[in-house]
């Protein structure tokens, strides 16, 4: 082993004895305060300290001390779990002690470890778990313990683990990079992050949401960065809220200068790989999808619209190429499955193959990616640059049967292109909520005796279309009649429905957006008074609510402290004209609500004309993440639209 090695390893293990050494009694102390009484158990330290060689491979050692406060806590506890990918890490616990409250002590065997596969769904890379039990534990127990491991987050390019470490070096080898949590999910008396890379590196980091103390420091031949926190309660989590990632105390640090940087080295692995080299049956199968279309944006829609639609998403280990590296096209072609890189990749040939300039990017899919370049990446998309030279993003794996090639569930997200020239960190932009309409329009009469009949006709597009037009590209045409019956059902127990015109081509998406009538009766729909009905309107009761993520978000909050997110923008419509009984007349108020903000805007009318009631609604939902400053204005527009679903009464 190198000198340099050497030393670095001896900092680590001096680092490591140095936590072990360290008194949890200080600690105990303060947890013993009245704002950790009624905790089931108090993390007293949590404590990591990383030691990074030159090529980037980090060894970790994971102290955690904690104490049970209550037979809760104590079945919390009683087994310890760790995951880690063998591919990229090695993870092992290497001392485990219950220090009694009586001042005895028990010495955990770590041999009795349980290593074995990780629960997985969807994604099978082979992850695994360390599982440890400590048996019995009586509150007043203290635990303390420690896991060493080694390696890096993301795989890249690799075989199976070998007996050496060079799988546990990064894929952008002599880069460490690092995105601490500094949020809690039960009570932290002491949370410290501690790193020490060689001298000659440097590292940039920021602290966002949130402060901490932190210190820079010479420690032989290295320098050590400290972070520490006291105090940390459960983060307090808002209904439809941001990921924490975007709302709570983080760290991000790096040694890698800038995204440019990165964007060039996943453009150089990816060319250097030959992900995207052309193979003779696909070239077939493009030179056949593009036959006959002129322009560019036909031609970029066919082929993304294939891959999405005929690539399925299934994640199984593949040996060489996972995570950042995209498996070549001889393979995803001849699986037709794979995870997003996959997807992506087959996407990207494809566009090469047609002529197209055509890159793989990274994404995060859930939260915000900072200018800190520490990779927070979870998903792969891919790029196109058009003939004025711009990229236009597009995902493959997120529009399967979808009018969309950039799924608008994605809007407001970065995106980091991998192209030979750089670039730096981009993201979607807002879509219209235009671009996502859903309009009801029901035409209906309802007697005397309450019975509702009539018909109405629901339209929509892009991210709504997909929707609600998923039972006609996804599901068995066997269920489409029951499908449309639990629409009706939904409404009412009693309705029946008599017809439903689906279209000419309801699984064809691409040919327009969806559209479908539906024809029915509902026996008893109004309660029956005293020479009065009293019903809500039908287009505002309980109808294709899987269209209106909205309604799912709790507006009955006056305030809100962080920013929020729904399903995507979106524009609904809902318009209903009531034949009512000769004689009748409305007893609520006519109603006429105009709103307009920089989230929302909503129209409203409720009127008698004759013997006719007509309901129009028209609300717009501007953006797919809010800011916290956004919620007055969403939260009116919202609840505004919701008072026109309230019961209308008509008397004789």
């Amino acid at each position: 082993m190198k000198k340099k090695q050497l030393l670095t390893l001896a900092l680590f293990f001096t680092a490591s004895a140095a936590v072990q050494g360290q008194s949890w009694k200080m600690y105990e102390q303060r947890a013993g305060s009245q704002e950790y009484a009624g905790a089931d158990y108090v993390t007293l330290l949590d404590s990591t300290h990383v030691s990074v060689r030159p090529t980037g491979q980090g060894s970790f050692a994971v102290c955690k001390v904690i104490k049970v406060q209550n037979l809760k806590g104590a079945l919390s506890n009683r087994v310890l779990k760790y995951d880690y990918d063998p591919l990229t890490a090695a993870a092992a616990f290497r001392r485990v002690t219950i220090w009694h409250s009586d001042g005895t002590s028990t010495e955990i065997d770590v041999a009795k470890t349980c290593d074995y596969v990780a629960p997985a769904r969807a994604i099978y890379w082979g992850a695994r778990q360390i599982m440890l039990e400590l048996g019995a534990l009586r509150p007043g127990d203290v635990i303390d313990y420690e896991v060493e491991k080694k390696g890096f987050t993301y795989a890249l390019l690799a075989d199976l683990p070998t007996d050496d470490d060079s799988r546990f070096i990064p894929p952008m080898r002599g880069q460490f990079y690092d995105i601490v949590p500094f949020w809690a999910t039960e009570p932290t008396v002491r949370k410290v992050y501690k790193v020490v890379i060689p001298k000659e590196k440097d590292m940039q980091y920021q602290f966002y949401q949130g402060a901490c103390t932190s210190s820079v420091r010479f420690e032989g031949e290295g320098k050590a960065y400290t972070f520490a926190m006291d105090n940390l309660m459960p983060f307090a989590k808002e209904p439809n809220m941001v990921d924490f990632f975007d709302a709570a105390p983080k760290l991000m640090m790096s040694t890698t200068p800038d995204w440019r940087e990165k964007s060039r080295w996943f453009n150089k692995v990816n060319e250097d790989y030959g992900s995207f080299d052309a193979i003779p049956e696909a070239q077939k199968k493009v030179d056949e999808l593009i036959k006959g279309k002129k322009t560019e944006m036909e031609k970029i829609a066919v082929l993304t619209h294939w891959v999405a639609d005929n690539i399925r998403y299934a994640g199984v280990t593949m040996g060489k190429g996972e995570g950042f590296t995209l498996h070549n096209l001889k393979m995803n072609y001849t699986d037709r499955c794979g995870v997003c890189k996959d997807i992506a990749g087959t996407l990207i040939a494809f566009l090469r193959m047609a002529g197209f300039e055509a890159y793989p990017a990274m994404t995060m899919a859930g939260s915000r990616v900072e200018t800190i370049p520490a990779d927070h990446f979870n998903h792969c998309v891919a790029v196109v640059r058009l003939s004025d030279g711009t990229l236009m993003p597009l995902d493959p794996t997120w529009v399967p049967f979808c009018r969309e090639l950039w799924s608008s569930a994605e809007q407001q997200q970065n995106y980091l292109p991998g192209i030979p020239e750089g670039s730096d960190l981009c993201v979607t932009p807002l879509s219209a909520p235009e671009n996502h309409y859903v309009r009801i329009h029901a035409d209906n009469q309802i007697d005397e005796k309450g019975t509702l009949k009539g018909s109405f006709t629901i339209t929509a597009e892009g991210q709504s279309d997909s929707n609600i037009r998923r039972i006609f590209t996804t599901g068995f045409q066997s269920e489409w009649h029951n499908t449309m019956e639990r629409q009706l059902l939904n409404v009412s127990p009693k309705a029946r429905l008599i017809s439903v015109d689906y279209g000419k081509s309801p699984k064809d998406y691409q040919k327009a957006p969806v559209r479908i009538t539906f024809r029915y009766e509902i026996p008893s729909y109004a309660m029956k008074g005293t020479d009065e009905l009293v019903f809500k309107p039908f287009v505002m009761n309980n109808l294709y609510t899987q269209v209106m993520s909205y309604l799912r978000i709790d507006t009955s909050l006056e305030t809100r402290k962080y920013a929020f997110k729904d399903a995507c923008s979106r524009l609904v419509e809902l318009d209903e004209t009531l034949r009512i009984p000769a004689g009748y007349q409305l007893q609520n108020e006519a109603k006429n609500d105009e709103i307009s903000g920089q989230a929302a805007d909503f129209e409203g009318t409720l009127r008698q004309s004759g013997n006719k009631l007509q309901l129009n609604t028209r609300l717009a939902l501007k953006k797919r993440v809010y800011e916290a400053s956004d919620w007055e204005n969403f939260r009116n527009a919202v609840n505004t639209s919701k008072t026109y679903g309230e019961y209308l009464v008509i008397k004789k």
